[in-house]
């Protein structure tokens, strides 16, 4: 095929198919730079200090655990639930304990424990109940969970964690000191690119990785070629429900307590987050990069709300708003994708 006729057909792509590989590399940074000088020209003085850029780490750790194990989950063109009333269980499992004088070591891991129990009963019961969608089981577990978390806990909060378990959620490692301000770095943004650094790894350098996203692009190819897809779909759901239990651990930290209302609706700025950072609900496509910018687009939004004394009501339609058109753009650009 000369170049004349592969510019020909060029031409004959619409331009909007043309921009999806464009916008599929840079589109998330584009987002976010164009948030951040919005956010900047409305509140000049506030949003750029460093006090509220460490303020917008700290309160999108969790969102970002959360968002790295739904992220596995719809790879598999699944979906998880249950993982804001599993962080309730996983914090209040660790401040009821720690309450009935538990040595903080076993303290310091109940919460990542039982967030990964919640989990392998999901994997277990999608594969081997058979369950007709992942949507059916982390639904029932996202009753049974918030249920628990009340259970144990007779529904009232718990304060006043061990140094260590606070230690993730609240400490800060001191940079230095310019101008008159102090300088301090969370502990939990440098756990948050440690595990994205690690789930990286995972996914684009192991076999698991490439049997996850086979298995996202077509289960019953994946299964024909010689993949175990329970197996997989259990330990994939267990990953997903301990970032859930990890997530209970930086919030419990952060808090200094255990709260059995914890967590809700956490499950769909998480889904959000994915989405927007260019996951697809159709499975077998997306990457960690994108999915750590979908939770920083979602902190900036949440920040950018406060910052304007946006009402809390206001701020549930807004990201219900996003939710949906989120999900709308994944279906225009995986219909466009086909056209092309």
């Amino acid at each position: 095929m000369t170049e004349s006729s592969n510019h020909e057909m060029n031409n004959e792509v619409p331009w909007h198919v043309r921009m999806i590989p464009f916008f599929d590399r840079y589109g998330i940074l584009i987002v976010i730079v164009v948030m951040c000088l919005v956010l900047w020209a409305m509140q000049p003085e506030v949003f750029l200090s460093w006090r509220n850029i460490s303020n917008i780490f700290k309160q999108t750790a969790a969102n970002g655990m959360l968002s790295i194990g739904m992220f596995l989950v719809i790879l598999t063109a699944g979906i998880d639930l249950s993982v804001g009333s599993v962080l309730a269980l996983g914090m209040m499992t660790l401040a009821v304990s720690n309450a009935s004088g538990v040595p903080w070591p076993i303290v310091l891991c109940l919460s990542p424990f039982m967030g990964m129990m919640a989990g392998f009963v999901n994997g277990v019961g999608i594969t081997k109940l058979r369950m007709p969608h992942p949507f059916i089981m982390t639904l029932g577990m996202l009753f049974m969970a918030r249920g628990l978390a009340n259970l144990i806990s007779g529904g009232v909060p718990y304060s006043g964690l061990p140094d260590p378990v606070r230690f993730l959620g609240s400490a800060q490692i001191y940079l230095g000191e310019f101008d008159g301000t102090r300088y301090n770095l969370p502990v939990v943004f440098l756990f948050t690119i440690f595990v994205y650094l690690v789930f990286w790894i995972l996914l684009e350098h192991t076999v698991f990785g490439r049997r996850v996203y086979a298995i996202g692009g077509n289960p019953e190819a994946a299964r024909v070629s010689g993949i175990n897809v329970d197996r997989t779909l259990i330990i994939v759901y267990t990953i997903c429900g301990f970032m859930a239990g990890v997530a209970g651990l930086i919030m419990a930290g952060r808090t200094n307590s255990g709260f059995p209302n914890a967590g809700q609706g956490m499950e769909l700025e998480a889904i959000a987050a994915v989405i927007i950072g260019g996951a697809s609900f159709f499975g077998g496509r997306g990457q960690v990069l994108g999915i750590f910018g979908g939770v920083l687009i979602m902190g900036l939004i949440r920040n950018g709300l406060n910052l304007n004394d946006v009402s809390s009501f206001w701020q549930q339609i807004l990201i219900g708003g996003i939710i949906v058109l989120a999900v709308f753009i994944d279906v225009l650009r995986r219909d466009w994708g086909t056209r092309s």
